[in-house]
């Protein structure tokens, strides 16, 4: 096996995932790596994905945990079969290394979640607005940093824009659509383009208004990546030091729960159009 100087955030979840299964099965490494054909070090170093695994290798770890679960059998060898990293490799000696990581996901995503209270979500943002928002950065950023992240940020995107784009929901509270980052042109500019990508088959939006009673989470932002199968799914969310990633079961059922709510106070979506043309023409 090859070792890997950088897994990527893909390669660590698959080896986080095959620790699960054997941990499930009662076994300690050494069982495990007996029953396997291989070394304790070797199959740990498989765990922390500081080598890589074949999808046979995958299979047959599989069958030694007594792990009857197809699909998440197929969607972890899928996971190995990826040689080739993507576009964000470019921007590794350029970005924290947690916006790779969110890239990659999303490229590998079946679905996006968004739920944001403050801010549009970054797939929806214009270059105009995603710039303002890079230019009020604490601690502040260079010019050339500022155009690298809004570059990063467009090639984002793409995933939204391909052939096969990725089906994508975002729940904005009232108070986002408000912010006017930039001043009155950049945000107008930024709900005409929200309003543009909801007329899109595989985008939906919906806004949360001000005169909603409940809302749940206290205004906190949730990012949601479906996998393949749901116990792949990653929730990320937003920190001043970068970007923070949950894959545990329970906390991804907390915040299902916690989307469905939100999804549950928003408006519908020709209301919610309706209320962000209003926005717009307000400014």
């Amino acid at each position: 096996m090859a070792g890997r100087a950088a897994p990527t955030a893909r390669r660590i979840r698959l080896g986080a995932e095959l620790r699960k299964l054997r941990e499930r099965a009662g076994m300690t490494t050494t069982q495990a790596a007996g029953l396997l054909g291989t070394s304790p070090g070797q199959l740990s170093n498989m765990e922390v994905a500081r080598f890589g695994v074949s999808a046979d290798r995958v299979r047959a770890a599989a069958r030694t945990y007594s792990c009857t679960d197809q699909a998440l059998i197929d969607a972890l060898a899928a996971m190995t079969g990826d040689r080739n990293r993507g576009w964000w490799e470019e921007y590794r000696e350029i970005l924290p290394p947690g916006l790779l990581d969110l890239a990659e996901i999303e490229h590998h995503g079946t679905g996006l979640h968004a739920a944001h209270s403050i801010h549009i979500p970054g797939l929806l943002q214009t270059i105009d607005h995603a710039r303002e928002i890079y230019r009020q950065a604490v601690p502040e950023m260079s010019p050339p940093e500022i155009e690298h992240r809004v570059s990063y940020r467009v090639k984002r995107q793409e995933v939204l824009y391909r052939t096969d784009p990725v089906p994508y929901e975002a729940v904005i509270h009232e108070a986002a659509l408000r912010m006017r980052f930039g001043g009155p042109d950049t945000a107008r500019g930024q709900l005409r383009h929200l309003l543009n990508m909801s007329e899109h088959s595989h985008a939906t939006i919906r806004v949360i208004p001000f005169e909603v009673t409940h809302y749940p989470g206290s205004g906190q932002s949730v990012y949601y990546v479906r996998g393949p199968v749901p116990a792949l799914d990653t929730a990320q969310l937003d920190q001043s030091h970068g970007p923070v990633f949950i894959d545990a079961e329970a906390q991804l059922a907390q915040y299902r729960l916690l989307l469905a709510r939100l999804d549950n106070a928003a408006l519908g979506i020709e209301k919610s159009r309706e209320l962000i043309h209003e926005i717009a023409k307000s400014l």
